[in-house]
Parts: C-alpha cells; sequence; structure tokens
C-alpha cells in the first residue's frame, strides 16, 4: 500500500487581538513558543512554531493581533506582521470567538478574502458557549461569511478538536521535504524567549495601560557551569511609569524579576540569574528608529 506524500509549509494564525491565537499555537506544539496574558495585544512579534509529524512538518506563524486604531508606530509594525503572514502562507487559520464577531474579525476576513490562500474558520473557546444551540448558529453564520475550506470549533485551552485541526492541517499543504531541522520548534533564540518571558510577567503584575508602553531588552545572556546569567532592560516611555513598574520599595519588580526566573529554569533546564533595570526612553512605540533597535520588524 503507498504511503501519503509528505508535506511542509507554513500555516498563518491570524485574528483580532486575544481570540486565542497564541494558546492554540503552544496547544498544537506542546510547548509554550507564545507568551499568553489575558490583555489585548499580548503577542507583539510574528514568529515560527514548528510541529514534526510523521506526515509533515506544520510551520505555524504565530501573529500579532490585527486591529484598528493603529496611531502608534508599534501598532502599524504589528499589523504589517500578521499581513505578511498572510501573503506568504500555504494556509490560513483564521481564529475567532465562537459566539462573537466584531468589527476587527470583519477586518481581518477582508483581508483574508484578498488572497486566493485557502482558509480554515477557527471558532475558539467553545467551552464557553452556552446554550451549545448557539455554537450551531455561529457555525452557520460563518458559513456565511466566506467559502471556507472548512469550519471547526475548538477549545485551545481545553484542547476540544485541536487534534482534529492538527490532522486536517496536512492535506493543504505542497508535497515538500521538511523546511526546518527535525529538533528545530522555533526560529526564535534564548534571547528572545528571555525577554518575552519577563513582558509576560509584567503585563500580568501591571494595571491595563502600563503594560502597552513597555518593552523589554536583553543587554547579556550568558552560560556558564552554574546556569544562566542574563540583565535585561525594562524600557518604558514616561518617566512616571518608571515608578509604577518598579513598585514600592521595588517589591513589583522582585516579584515579575521571580517569577520569571522560575520559568526560565524551567525553559532552559538550569539556574538562571537575573538582573533588572528600568529605564526610560520617551515614546519609543512611536518611533520607527527605536522599534528596529529593540527587535520589533
Amino acid at each position: 500500500m503507498a504511503t501519503a506524500p509528505f508535506r511542509a509549509g507554513f500555516v498563518a494564525v491570524v485574528g483580532r487581538p486575544n481570540v486565542g491565537k497564541s494558546t492554540l499555537v503552544n496547544n498544537v506544539i506542546g510547548n509554550k513558543i507564545s507568551i499568553v496574558t489575558p490583555k489585548p495585544q499580548t503577542t507583539r512579534h510574528r514568529l515560527l512554531a514548528i510541529c514534526n509529524r510523521d506526515d509533515a512538518q506544520i510551520v505555524f506563524v504565530d501573529t500579532p493581533g490585527m486591529h484598528r486604531g493603529a496611531a502608534k508606530a508599534m501598532n502599524r509594525l504589528m499589523n504589517r506582521a500578521a499581513a505578511n503572514a498572510l501573503a506568504d502562507a500555504d494556509l490560513i487559520l483564521f481564529v475567532t470567538e465562537a459566539t462573537r464577531w466584531t468589527a476587527e474579525d470583519e477586518d481581518v476576513l477582508q483581508r483574508i478574502l484578498d488572497t486566493a490562500t485557502p482558509a480554515i474558520a477557527v471558532l475558539n473557546k467553545v467551552d464557553r458557549v452556552h446554550p451549545k444551540e448557539a455554537l450551531l448558529r455561529a457555525l452557520e453564520e460563518m458559513a456565511e461569511r466566506h467559502d471556507f475550506a472548512e469550519i471547526l470549533p475548538i477549545s485551545a485551552t481545553r484542547g476540544v478538536n485541536v487534534d482534529r485541526l492538527l490532522a486536517s492541517i496536512p492535506r493543504y499543504l505542497p508535497r515538500s521535504e521538511p523546511l526546518f531541522p527535525a529538533e528545530m520548534v522555533s526560529d526564535r533564540g534564548e534571547s528572545f524567549f528571555a525577554a518575552e518571558t519577563i513582558r509576560e510577567k509584567l503585563t500580568l503584575n501591571l494595571r491595563q495601560e502600563v503594560p502597552y508602553g513597555l518593552t523589554v531588552q536583553i543587554e547579556t545572556l550568558e552560560r556558564d557551569a552554574g546556569g544562566v546569567s542574563i540583565s535585561a532592560i525594562i524600557w518604558v516611555e514616561r518617566e512616571s511609569q518608571k515608578g509604577i513598574v518598579v513598585g514600592k520599595s521595588g517589591g513589583l519588580l522582585k516579584r515579575v524579576g521571580q517569577a520569571a526566573r522560575l520559568d526560565m529554569k524551567d525553559r532552559f533546564g538550569v539556574p538562571v540569574h537575573l538582573d533588572l533595570w528600568v529605564k526610560v526612553k520617551d515614546n519609543w512605540a512611536n518611533n520607527e528608529q527605536d522599534l528596529l533597535r529593540l527587535g520589533y520588524e
């Protein structure tokens, strides 16, 4: 009996902010590739997450949420990163909330319609849908919006239908040898994951408005017999934000550092020494040169 040809390709995971794109990617990879918080626009970078199967190598492209009101340069770069992922994809996963449709969802759909790329509509967070008849209506409404290759309800957090989604993807990818080595799980290195881990802990610990005005830059990351030593700068946009990030008697920064060290110890498999410094760079999020220097694309 003939075996099916091996396939490999890029799958763009797109949608508006906070619909669960990064949670889905982490689930299918079985590894924490993207940071996750309850706050919108947590994902700022386009990154690859590589899933190796017997029949395929699926390269998921996790993207920032596409959003309106992209007034700052950083928001425009985030939208551009997501748009570029669409242009390069062999397949699109359009992630929405199962029973919530917004103007930003419509914006993303219009971008998908501008491509000739097959798209699977992924209705996430089905575990929150009550009564279940509401899910049937949502599936019918999605089918009316576009002739999707498939429409699949899932729960990324609970793993509902994620295996089914993963099994469906290879048929839409081209025949190809693997595009990346089998041991590779992402195109990003240790410094990137260290910076993102620190930013995740900051986002979880800070008030609503502050996380959008900060970023993290790794100055040094060195390995020795004792583990990993990291020095990182937390950049904020205004002097008033510096005190908020440090916290009373340095308490908030200490909590963030401790939580980040524990996560990085699990990731790197060795003890981590972490030094954090908070500095001000006026309006960095609206300066394209600053953004490029800080690793935004």
